[in-house]
């Protein structure tokens, strides 16, 4: 079903917006990147809202809007909900203007992100850690703001908001030299897609637009099948800075007439696609800042000998998040297995395991035993990496041949989130 919006975001209020912003955020570059185009054999250019003066796109929208506010409205002071970037857009902008900003985030928002908001609020923010998600911060946030008579100011479902993150769209257009075959676009709350997708329905329209939302959090996708917006029920936070349970009302119906599709994309691959990313090309990207990038190998032969724009969203990647990111990549790329062996409870049980059933590459990273004397065979929690994909099976092969009694955990989520 496709419902008709009453409002679209028009060319000359973003071209005011632009306006606005313009001694405020930075003018991105727009670059080429060798390592995607050569695996893609495209012409892949990288749209760096990660090198923003807050790290992400998120100011735009944040200056926009509070910029606008009357006189009276900015002197009640604002509030706002946040898993981060938007928080630190609006802590920024209330620190230029002197207006008094409350912060709601959600209590298990990384460190990084929260200290950043408060260095770039300096005096003029308190920030609120609670709730599980965005959308427990948010009812909070609604909350206090009507209690204290405090301008909201959305991350995403607002008009001001909607605008000032399109501006990205006109700056991607100014800088490319020739026609853009295909735009991908991370989707959150849909703020950047629905003013972004709006520049480009009508200056570029022959491009193809494409929103990507992580697999543990399709709330556009799932709202775009539904012909109306849906509320997920339970949503993977891991990509923090687009796991929301709704989309707006005002970016899904501007979604559901501009974009051409929305894909998702595993948490897992977003982590190899940051780490390839940093390997390669020591850019340092947040999960959300890889969606559009771990993207492109559903549409491999598609882009081929295309003009294809990826837009990089943010980098605020918390450091400790490292390891979490690592053994995400490498369990989806099958390089990472973790098992339950009930070993022999005899003397060389565990000298046979790691002499004939171990391959000459694999190595022991997780290894938790206990020997239990009443037992015949005790069982010992044990991961195992890889050098190559093509090694799992062969030790699969031998762990049956010699008659260690396995139990694969990758495959039984009800136990695996035990020690992941």
């Amino acid at each position: 079903m496709q419902t008709k919006t009453t409002y679209i975001p028009a060319l000359e209020d973003i071209r005011k917006a632009r306006l606005r912003l313009g001694k405020v955020v930075i003018e991105t570059p727009l670059m080429p990147n060798l390592n995607f185009s050569e695996k893609y054999k495209a012409n892949i250019l990288f749209k760096r809202e990660d090198l923003q003066i807050v790290r992400s796109y998120k100011i735009r929208g944040a200056f926009n809007k509070i910029s606008g506010l009357t006189e009276a409205e900015q002197e009640r002071g604002v509030v706002c909900a946040s898993a981060g970037n938007h928080a630190q857009g609006v802590a920024y902008s209330c620190q230029l203007l002197k207006v008094k900003a409350t912060i709601f985030m959600p209590a298990p928002t990384p460190k990084q992100k929260v200290e950043q908001v408060r260095f770039f609020g300096k005096e003029f923010v308190d920030v609120v850690l609670l709730g599980d998600t965005f959308d427990d911060a948010y009812h909070l946030a609604i909350e206090y703001s009507t209690k204290e008579r405090s301008k909201f100011i959305h991350p995403f479902d607002d008009k001001e908001v909607i605008e000032g993150q399109a501006t990205v769209g006109l700056e991607i257009l100014d800088a490319s030299k020739s026609q853009i075959d295909y735009l991908f676009m991370p989707i959150g709350g849909g703020g950047l897609s629905s003013g972004v997708s709006s520049v480009f329905k009508t200056l570029s329209p022959n491009t193809k637009i494409i929103g990507v939302e992580p697999a543990g959090a399709p709330a556009m996708q799932k709202s775009l099948e539904a012909g109306e917006n849906v509320i997920l029920q339970k949503i993977d936070k891991f990509v923090d800075g687009a796991a929301v349970q709704s989309v707006g009302n005002k970016t899904f119906q501007i979604c559901q007439q501009n974009l051409d599709q929305v894909v998702t994309v595993p948490e897992g691959l977003i982590c190899s696609t940051m780490l390839s990313l940093y390997n390669r090309d020591a850019i340092v990207v947040e999960p959300a800042g890889a969606l559009s990038l771990a993207a492109l190998e559903q549409f491999k032969e598609e882009i081929k000998g295309k003009n294809v724009v990826c837009v990089l969203s943010g980098s605020n990647n918390d450091i400790s998040r490292t390891e979490e990111i690592r053994e995400r990549a490498l369990l989806y790329e099958g390089l990472k297995h973790y098992f339950i062996v009930r070993f022999p409870q005899r003397a060389g049980a565990l000298k046979e395991f790691l002499v004939e059933v171990l391959g000459p590459d694999d190595d022991i990273v997780h290894f938790e035993y206990t020997k239990k004397t009443s037992r015949e065979k005790g069982p010992a929690l044990i991961g195992i990496e890889h050098q190559r994909k093509e090694d799992a099976e062969p030790l699969r092969r031998r762990m049956e041949e010699k008659n260690f009694a396995a139990e694969y955990l990758n495959e039984r989520p009800d136990l695996f989130g035990y020690i992941i």
